[in-house]
């Protein structure tokens, strides 16, 4: 089934539904998509530091948290 005709039968089963219930359930899903990415909410340096130790992990310049461990025990 495509996405119109899923959205056509959603639609269905909501018009024919009288259990507010349901109703709230849905709307509370919406409400929960509409809600900002987080990254929208971190602030220009916590988005500095994210980037930064992206890259030192696609560079191969880290280690894993045992290791890292390992040497400060």
């Amino acid at each position: 089934m495509d996405i119109q005709a899923e959205k056509i039968e959603l639609a269905k089963l909501l018009l024919n539904t009288n259990n507010p219930k349901i109703i709230q359930s849905i709307k509370q899903i919406f409400k929960k998509e509409k809600t900002a990415d987080f990254w929208d909410e971190l602030t220009t340096d916590q988005k500095k530091e994210i980037k930064t130790a992206k890259k030192q992990i696609e560079e191969e310049k880290s280690s894993d948290y045992e290791s890292f461990m390992s040497k400060h025990r």
